[in-house]
């Protein structure tokens, strides 16, 4: 196994993550198979409790692990599906410890930072990637270097570059090259953190400049020079007008070249998919605007999978995809600003908890239905998509979620299976579950299948008591797993589809989602 650690300097929000997701995909574009593992070393478990304000998206797993944005990074670069276990934190790493040692089974020792937790980081390094099956693994560790909750894990991965053969493990630094006000690229940042990493009895053998602008080559002898690493390992990763352009450019800069001899691999076959995708791409000549009526409308990172989705579709479609976000608490505020969707050629509700912002995602629904603009809608806009129905159609005018607000008609609730815990909320369905499809329906037509299987994040489902009173007026549920609605649509409307899952969660460039595709391809005409 080869190990590929991706260490950050200077600040956070550089772009590890898709460093090591570029660097994952240039090593795959030469036909090996790569994983990756992040390191986070917040003291939570996962990212499920996390806030979007916080931390950016919850990604959802296959098997429903809540883990940090950057996997889903890797696994649309990689076009991979991770697990729980490719994401480790201290939470986890702690608790396992603690587990062992109340179980007796460091029978009697001290328990320690060294060796206990860093032995059982190494221990879940190793059986995480050899359990992929892959050649090659790229492992992120967050946070910035001198952070005193990274410290542990860049211990654990210094005693496995000391374990490990010379050519089976390499380190990665990615750090900053900022510019002062005469435009002079500024090599001290970078100076200051690659020596706080030799100060751990680390040696970067690679560093990844982040630079506005391509790093020049007298900067990139200065920081070989100052920071005892070859120019070639000094690789300008230099602002890129799409993410999924810096694998090239990475490429172009000699990186994986770099990474084959020092990690001593031979080129396997050639996969030229990645440069196909980028060509098509560049010759994208034409845009549409969609409008995305969110609460978290400032903060990109939080919709960054669907963001991509759309992306993922319009390549697909041969058009840019401008997603524009507005915070549906205005809609509230000003009813009468709901008329600026007209100007949008589609609208998306995505998912998310909490009553803040929904009454004005209904309106936004119902401004879509009633003016047969395409309409997608993913998990809270589903549901909120059936509330909508049964107020203005049905005429159920306290029409509501249980979860939302106490009402008479909670078209939206806890099932029955669930009253046990309904005072916690009710449990949340979480990664893939199986849908079964009504043949001749859109869901059938977009996935080709009378079943899928699609990831989920959610507690609450919509009340089958009020199914036959919905369908009855025009809105039918063509996808259900037993009991549970999965799917709503409206046949009738030019495009209206909601889905109780994530479909955003397993798009990917080259490959896109169909209810996503679908509705760009609506939106586009």
């Amino acid at each position: 196994m080869k190990y590929i650690i991706v260490t950050g300097g200077v600040m956070s929000g550089l772009g590890k993550g898709i460093t090591a997701a570029s660097i994952g995909r240039i090593l795959k574009n030469k036909g090996f198979n790569v994983t990756a593992i992040k390191i986070d070393p917040y003291i939570n478990i996962d990212a499920g409790t996390m806030s979007p304000y916080q931390h950016g998206e919850v990604f959802v797993l296959k098997d429903g692990g809540e883990v940090d944005l950057d996997l889903g990074n890797y696994e649309r670069f990689l076009d991979i599906e991770l697990t729980r276990e490719h994401n480790i934190t201290t939470g986890q790493v702690y608790q396992t410890v603690i587990e062992k040692e109340r179980r007796g089974d460091y029978l009697g020792k001290t328990v320690q930072i060294i060796p206990h937790i860093t032995n059982e980081i190494k221990e879940r390094i190793r059986r995480v990637s050899k359990k992929s099956g892959a050649e090659i693994c790229i492992i992120e560790v967050g946070g910035t270097v001198g952070d005193i909750e990274s410290m542990p894990f860049l211990e654990a991965v210094r005693q496995m570059h000391r374990e490990e053969k010379e050519e089976d493990l390499i380190f990665v630094h990615v750090t900053l090259v900022p510019l002062d006000t005469q435009g002079e690229q500024k090599t001290k940042p970078t100076q200051h953190s690659v020596k706080e990493l030799k100060s751990l009895g680390l040696q970067p053998d690679v560093i990844v400049a982040r630079c506005k602008e391509p790093v020049l080559p007298d900067t990139k002898s200065k920081i070989a020079l100052f920071c005892d690493v070859p120019a070639g390992a000094v690789v300008s990763a230099h602002d890129a007008s799409d993410i999924y352009y810096v694998p090239t450019l990475m490429e172009k800069e000699g990186l994986s070249d770099y990474l084959m001899q020092k990690l001593k691999l031979t080129e396997k076959e050639i996969s030229h998919e990645w440069e196909i995708l980028m060509k098509k791409m560049a010759s994208i000549d034409r845009e549409i605007r969609i409008a995305v009526v969110g609460k978290y409308a400032h903060l990109g990172d939080s919709y960054i999978s669907i963001n991509e989705a759309l992306k993922h579709a319009g390549i697909e479609c041969g058009c840019r995809v401008k997603a524009e976000w507005l915070d549906a608490e205005e809609f509230e505020k000003n009813p009468s600003d709901i008329d600026r969707l007209c100007k949008y050629s589609g609208i998306l509700v995505p998912g998310g908890f909490g009553v803040r912002g929904t009454e004005g995602k209904i309106l936004a629904i119902k401004f879509a239905r009633e003016n047969n603009i395409p309409y997608l809608g993913l998990c809270l806009g589903m549901q909120l998509a059936v509330i909508e129905f049964a107020r203005n159609i049905l005429g159920l005018k306290d029409a509501n979620s249980s979860e939302l607000a106490k009402t008479g008609n909670p078209v939206i609730d806890i099932l029955p299976e669930q009253e046990n815990v309904r005072n916690m909320g009710g449990t949340m369905r979480l990664g893939n579950c199986e849908a079964i499809l009504v043949e001749g329906s859109l869901a059938c037509k977009l996935y080709g299948s009378t079943t899928l299987i699609e990831r989920h994040r959610h507690r609450y489902e919509v009340n089958p008591k009020y199914i036959k009173q919905i369908e009855a007026k025009g809105m039918k549920f063509t996808g259900k797993n037993d009991h549970r609605m999965e799917i709503a649509e409206i046949p009738e409307h030019k495009f209206f589809f909601s889905s109780q899952f994530h479909p955003e969660f397993k798009s990917r460039p080259g490959r896109p989602s169909p209810p996503f595709l679908a509705f760009v391809r609506a939106a586009l005409q």
